[in-house]
């Protein structure tokens, strides 16, 4: 059509399509690109109506999100990974309609089907199959097929359950009753995933996309050069001190590792580190973006309605886990850059502190803005969309960072395309939410996994571990979050583990499938930039956020860490402990401590590490005796070899 032209992607660039199948867009005309604006704009303005006037029918507002993002999912998404970018078939534009109309007529008859609940017409039943098909096909193209292949499976479940044996057996349901279930009632396609999409997650996006044109992500790199820029393996570090601070901001992997990399890793590299070393400290940084209050990933909001914790009480709790997530990550690179030898980049090629806190400091005031709000007590949605304000008035407070009024406003529209990818996934997740409480597999599947590992907890949790890690591969932490939320949490309560602590056991283990080889979306990201190779890159991001894997044991064996049934001076000496564990382990995986590290003492400081994980007095002592023996171990021998030489 002529909507679309050729258009080339500027080689200094990253192609996030290449790595992340929801970035990867139909390419538009200037025509066709003005009109899909509007479209957006429009979108982006209804949610803001709906959020603000509090006026719009839950089931109206949930409906229409749902008819913007799959009608925007079928005309801005490729059929399949290799179609045309270039061009918008005919049956791209039957879909988007076809399911308007499916829309359209829920919304217009959802005073009649609240009436006629449970003797639902041949019509209803009708369009409700037809939303059904029509989601899970723009899931496939949106966010991959693995997904879409779950949700087909438990549809099919909730027919053919009657048939199968042992703990998955259930009476089994008419097509009719699963159909109108999914997509009528709120337990299904428009059940709470897709609220919570429709009100915090659609607002919190909008606020990211905000703080972005207002150029506060280049005062994060700024920022992180100049406070770190300077130490040894400098560019590695302000990796990990930008992207720790543009998570605050963000709760995407990919294009954090994208927007910061792009940076960091030519300089990195052009210091010493290896590609591949150098796209996984990106991509293990980046990464932790999603578990950084205030603004986690979209799947954080999800925790906090599932859990029934105020989101104010959810981004306390969570400073924790992702403060000593950083500060492993900021070990290994600090050891690694000892162990090399190398230097950071000259003060005198750096931004300087104070001139870059005069000048432009107050870009940071939407952030200090939403956190006190936030903790004040005022809402989720009215602490975002006062955020959104302040973003708008900020640039203009000092002259050096005025930006054009109309490139702030553009962030309505990037901000509606952003969230078509989450809110597909979330309807798509719904198809498996609704089948679970239907059937009652929830409590069957932690039944039966319960009494296969039986009151041993360390056994429940590596199952959960697992259970996250392969069904992450390649889904979104939304998708993987609600799937696990749903069959691996109820195994972890069962267990004994805290509901909180469950799901963001949960949580913790889907964000690192994004570096987990074989599919490592961030560390693929971090590859491309580096031109490395994709695998070793997974693999050293796996080694570098290693404090990933062992956090959320932590905080599952012993809740008080993150202030569940305790205060923070309770959690004060497992935080001590946590940080020289991760010491160890750096140290063991490294090779280095205060000088070079032999095999021996490597695997001394690695249990001494995992001792410092489990919680007890006596591993925390004896964890730390050894990693005292290693550290005194490596200084006696440091200080022998110069006279050894000399003599």
């Amino acid at each position: 059509m002529a909507f679309f032209k050729k258009q080339q992607t500027p080689p200094e660039e990253v192609d996030l399509s290449a790595i992340d199948r929801e970035s990867k867009y139909k390419i538009f005309s200037p025509r066709g690109e003005k009109i899909l604006q509007v479209v957006l704009t429009v979108f982006a303005l209804f949610q803001l109506y709906a959020s603000i006037s509090n006026k719009v029918p839950l089931q109206i507002l949930r409906y229409t999100h749902l008819g913007f993002a799959i009608c925007l999912a079928f005309l801005i998404y490729p059929a399949t990974k290799n179609a045309d970018r270039k061009k918008l078939p005919w049956y791209d534009c039957v879909l988007a309609a076809l399911f308007a109309c499916v829309i359209g007529y829920f919304i217009l008859n959802y005073k009649g089907l609240q009436f006629r609940a449970g003797a639902y017409t041949m019509m209803d039943t009708i369009m409700a199959g037809l939303g059904i098909l029509l989601v899970l096909c723009a899931c496939w193209r949106v966010v991959g097929p693995p997904i879409v292949i779950i949700a087909s499976c438990f549809f099919v479940y909730g027919m053919v359950g009657k048939y199968m044996g042992s703990f998955l057996q259930h009476r089994g349901f008419a097509l009719k009753r699963i159909i109108t279930h999914l997509f009528i009632t709120t337990e299904g396609v428009i059940g709470n995933p897709l609220g919570v999409c429709s009100t915090y997650i659609f607002l919190f996006i909008l606020f990211g996309a905000f703080l972005e044109k207002t150029g506060i992500g280049q005062f994060f790199i700024d920022l992180a050069n100049s406070l770190a820029g300077w130490a040894a393996g400098g560019p590695a570090k302000v990796a990990v001190l930008s992207s720790a601070l543009q998570g605050t901001v963000s709760g995407s992997s990919v294009s954090n590792t994208v927007s910061t990399g792009s940076f960091t890793i030519p300089l990195m590299k052009s210091l010493g580190y290896t590609p591949e070393f150098a796209g996984a400290v990106e991509a293990a940084a980046s990464t932790g973006g999603q578990i950084m209050p205030p603004v986690m990933g979209s799947a954080a909001f999800l925790i906090s309605e599932s859990c029934g914790v105020p989101y104010r009480e959810l981004m306390l709790i969570a400073v924790i886990p992702a403060a000593l997530y950083f500060i492993g990550i900021w070990i290994s690179v600090h050891l690694e850059a000892k162990r090399l030898g190398l230097k950071g980049t000259p003060r005198s090629e750096l931004p300087k502190l104070w001139p870059l806190i005069r000048d432009k400091g107050h870009l940071l005031l939407p952030l200090i803005a939403i956190i006190y709000l936030m903790v004040s007590g005022f809402t989720v949605t009215r602490s975002a969309l006062i955020g959104c304000l302040v973003c708008i008035i900020v640039p203009y407070l000092r002259k050096g960072t005025h930006v054009p009024f109309r490139q702030i406003f553009t962030a309505l529209p990037q901000a509606a395309r952003n969230v078509v990818s989450v809110a597909t996934a979330c309807s798509t997740a719904g198809i498996i939410i609704g089948m679970v409480t239907l059937t009652g597999l929830g409590q069957r599947i932690g039944a039966g996994i319960f009494d296969l590992v039986g009151n041993n907890v360390f056994l429940a949790l590596v199952c959960a571990m697992f259970t996250s890690l392969i069904l992450g591969m390649g889904v979104s932490t939304t998708s993987n979050y609600l799937i696990t939320s749903t069959i691996a949490a109820p195994i972890l309560i069962k267990a004994g583990i805290p509901m909180l602590a469950s799901h963001m056991f949960c949580f913790y283990f889907g964000i690192v499938a994004d570096i987990t080889p074989p599919v490592a979306l961030a560390a693929y990201a971090g590859s491309a930039i580096a031109k490395g190779n994709a695998f070793k890159t997974g693999v050293n991001a796996t080694k570098l956020a290693i404090a990933a894997f062992l956090i959320p044991y932590m905080f599952a064996l012993n809740p008080k860490m993150i202030m569940i049934g305790g205060s923070f001076l309770e959690a004060l000496p497992m935080i001590i402990t946590a940080i020289i564990g991760l010491v160890g382990i750096g140290a063991g995986f490294i090779g280095y401590l205060n000088g070079p590290v032999n095999p021996l003492m490597r695997l001394v400081s690695l249990a001494g590490g995992l001792c410092l994980v489990i919680p007890g007095t006596f591993t925390d002592i004896l964890g730390i005796a050894l990693v005292l023996l290693v550290y005194f171990t490596n200084r006696i021998s440091s200080r022998s070899k110069p006279a050894a030489v000399s003599k």
